[in-house]
Formats: structure tokens, sequence, C-alpha cells
């Protein structure tokens, strides 16, 4: 027997990828720095993270404002800096304030904390992995986007429903 959903007719067990995408919306990784903000995102199924790009500090809240208008979003993680004893780094300073003001400009959004240690050090590996050379692994705005990238796919690895 077919169930009707919305228009879409499933057989008992049948699973409809269109129609689970088009009620999904992504989720946006935020690595937030002084000088440069990496930024990851989704596969609109939530299930695979990729670089977005790097965007200068001082040009966050458009380049926000024009891509939450573009996409849709279900969530955005904001990377929290934490230290070995699991207390907030020094550069949460600065961090603090920009997820609050992400909260008020966007009081209907659901935005996560997520741990961010090592990311840095792990998207720096990971271009050494990968054959970057000298002068490509410098790029500081490349690290940025691998890190958001590296915290967008662990908070994708916590949230996973077996």
């Amino acid at each position: 027997m077919r169930q009707l959903i919305d228009g879409y007719r499933l057989f008992p067990g049948q699973l409809n990828v269109t129609f689970a995408a088009g009620i999904m919306g992504r989720i946006l990784a935020i690595d937030y720095g002084q000088k440069r903000v990496g930024l990851a995102v989704t596969d609109e199924l939530q299930l695979i993270a990729n670089g977005l790009e790097t965007v200068a500090a001082k040009d966050i809240w458009n380049y926000l404002s024009g891509y939450l208008k573009r996409e849709p979003v279900d969530v955005i993680v904001v990377g929290e800096p934490r230290d070995m004893r699991n207390r907030p780094s020094d550069a949460s300073r600065f961090v603090e304030p920009f997820v609050r003001k992400l909260r008020k400009t966007y009081p209907d959004m659901k935005i996560e904390r997520f741990d961010e240690r090592f990311t840095s050090k792990m998207a720096f590996q990971a271009m050494i992995d990968g054959g970057l050379g000298k002068k490509k692994r410098r790029n500081k705005a490349l690290v940025d986007t691998i890190s958001a990238t590296l915290i967008l796919q662990s908070y994708l690895e916590s949230v996973k429903h077996y």
C-alpha cells in the first residue's frame, strides 16, 4: 500500500531523497578569528561538511546576511576556543561578543557552540598530508576554511543518529 505525503507517493520503507532534501536546511560552521572567519557548510542532507570560504572579520555580517538570504540554514555552529583544562581560552574574548551579536541578529536561528581545540593544527597537518607545498600552507585563509570544516565534521559526528 502506498502512503501519500505532501503529494509524494511512497511505498512502505521507501526513502524519497528528493522529498527529504526539500525540507532540510544546511548547517553552517564558523571559525571566528580577529582578522579572518573560516566558513564551512553541509550539503542539503546534512551529511557532508565542505569548506565554503574565508571572509575578513570586518565583512562577516554582510556575508552572513547575503548567504542566509540565498541558502536555507537550520543551524549555525560556532567554534568554541577552549584551553587544555577545558576552560575558555584567550580567543574567547573575541568570539563571545560575536556569538552574542549573532544570537541578537538572528534570534530564530539555532546557534550551537562546538569545541575547536586543535583544529588549526589538524588543518595544517591535513594540508601537509594532502601534499600542499610550503607556499600554499602559508595561506592562513585556507587554514581557517579547513578549520571550519573540521569543526563542522566533528559536530556532525557528535549529533549523528544511528
